[in-house]
């Protein structure tokens, strides 16, 4: 099959050209559109979730060679994390050629984190059933690559690091409380508060409960921290 125009720019943004082409078409298909004749992107999901983490956990590894079990699993989890796969894809604009049924498309998917980043997990697997492990790890690497440059010493999940910070001093987890609601059903934004037993708090505006709970969870750990 030939691909369009709009999909052979696609592989040209992530350095790959496909010999089955239908492959990636097949990682862009979304649930909403597809048939019994057009297979939707969902296998090929689990598949690259797999070669993601295999290629992430072994660069991990080189770069950092002294690095205990315990600080390589939380850089390892905030690199491969659906959060990360998202904005991988839109710095390759999967968005613009995701295959949508017209309900999603209405409700803003071509910008949704979970579709995203399920999308740039079947692009990775087509890649690899395309080309083989070293082409699907030479996208990984060169996408991902300043995100392991720069990963933190202690990336731990933010809600995570909140918890052991209020457990270490004996106090109950932190809470996490919807203040506000903005925006249309189709692209709406939380602020979301974090709150301690002890009284402390901060807020944290997202598009989504999870990125609002974690940015107010990362603000109040920096502010508690700060204070210690």
């Amino acid at each position: 099959m030939k691909l369009s125009s709009d999909l052979k720019a696609f592989e040209a943004r992530i350095g790959h050209e496909f010999a089955r082409p239908e492959l990636l078409n097949r990682a862009l298909t979304h649930s909403s559109v597809s048939s019994p004749t057009r297979p939707d992107n969902q296998r090929l999901e689990f598949l690259g979730d797999r070669v993601l983490g295999l290629v992430i956990a072994e660069a991990l590894l080189k770069d950092d060679k002294s690095a205990s079990e315990g600080q390589l699993a939380p850089r390892y989890n905030a690199l491969v994390r659906k959060e990360s796969c998202a904005d991988l894809a839109r710095a390759v604009d999967i968005g613009a050629v995701l295959k949508l049924g017209r309900s999603e498309m209405m409700s803003g998917g071509r910008r949704k984190t979970a579709l995203l980043g399920d999308a740039m997990e079947a692009v990775i697997a087509a890649v690899y059933l395309d080309g083989g492990f070293e082409a699907a790890k030479s996208l990984i690497l060169r996408l991902w690559k300043d995100r392991i440059d720069t990963v933190e010493s202690d990336a731990r999940d933010a809600k995570t690091a909140l918890q052991e910070w209020a457990q270490a001093r004996k106090q109950t987890p932190p809470q996490y409380v919807q203040t506000a609601r903005a925006g249309p059903d189709h692209a709406p934004v939380f602020t979301i508060e974090a709150r301690m037993q002890s009284g402390e708090s901060a807020s944290a505006t997202a598009s989504s409960k999870r990125a609002a709970e974690q940015g107010a969870a990362a603000e109040l750990l920096g502010r508690l921290e700060s204070n210690t």
